[in-house]
């Protein structure tokens, strides 16, 4: 409440699965859900935007399990670009890695996700 009493948002970091706490926490006045990732059980990204994407911006969302440290630049650019187009829609999607980048992970592939994003969409 403090936060919202100065006009702050409010941005919360929670990992893993926790779907069924997002109703809650938006009643508690969250703003911004942070490290959003993919991969856990019911964390669809499109599900997410249809379900609470008027309520929530999602902060990250862009796979640090699988396509930033396994997939080709194809790989990459498909995501970005989708998640772009869904979550992105009307707004409420900070485009992000979806929790830290691992030292393995293909450094083009990490530019590939900025490059994509600044509408520099070309290949490396």
């Amino acid at each position: 409440d403090l936060g919202k009493q100065h006009g702050c948002k409010v941005m919360m970091h929670i990992c893993g699965s926790n779907r069924q706490f997002l109703p809650r926490l938006i009643e508690m006045g969250l703003d911004v859900y942070d490290a959003c990732q993919p991969e856990p059980a019911g964390m669809n990204p499109d599900g997410l935007k249809r379900d609470f994407g008027d309520k929530l911006t999602f902060c990250g969302l862009v796979s640090t399990q699988q396509t930033l440290p396994h997939g080709t630049l194809d790989d990459v650019r498909a995501e970005v670009k989708h998640l772009i187009a869904v979550v992105g829609r009307g707004g409420g999607l900070i485009l992000a890695p979806a929790h830290c980048i691992q030292p393995d992970t293909p450094l083009e592939n990490v530019l590939e996700v900025y490059r994509v994003a600044m509408g520099k969409d070309f290949p490396a």
